[in-house]
């Protein structure tokens, strides 16, 4: 479908993505996911967040830094699986602040509560419709009524150590 490495591929869908839902283990060992805002799209294997150092899964990195992170649109869908870590590192927090983080932070990027979170994939598998949504539901009709599978590209990537 493309001339894409898988890799590639993936920081291509990454890319038009603003949220991600954040999925960790809590103290009671269940799997608990938290909405957040991809605040970096240029994606190389880390995804960057401005988060709450006293949210309660920074709480939770302390006991397991393995995490998931999922991400959908209407015609595509990427599932990462690896590791984060709150990161100290006030000119990252700059770089990254937008008016939009103002909803959440009142007080700006220095704000002693703002705390930079660092995500480091190690695993991504992805489902893509080519063709945008009109594309989507001619697939998913046309699936409905020959029968046939529907079509979407899916794969799943082992992505690079860095």
């Amino acid at each position: 479908m493309t001339d894409q490495t898988p890799t590639q591929r993936v920081a291509e869908l990454i890319k038009d993505f603003r949220f991600a839902m954040l999925t960790t283990r809590n103290a009671e060992d269940r799997l608990v996911a938290h909405p957040l805002t991809v605040q970096e799209a240029e994606f190389d294997g880390d995804l960057w967040f401005l988060v709450a150092k006293g949210a309660t899964f920074v709480t939770d990195l302390r006991a397991d830094d393995r995490v998931g992170v999922s991400m959908s649109s209407n015609d595509s869908w990427v599932s990462l699986s690896g590791r984060a870590e709150l990161v100290d590192d006030r000119a990252k927090i700059h770089e990254l602040w937008s008016p939009t983080v103002e909803a959440w932070f009142t007080d700006g990027p220095d704000d002693p509560e703002v705390g930079l979170l660092k995500f480091t994939a190690e695993t991504a598998e992805y489902w893509d419709s080519p063709g945008g949504k009109l594309a989507s539901l001619f697939s998913f009709v046309k699936s409905k009524v020959t029968g046939e599978q529907y079509d979407a590209e899916n794969e799943t990537v082992r992505l690079p150590e860095r």
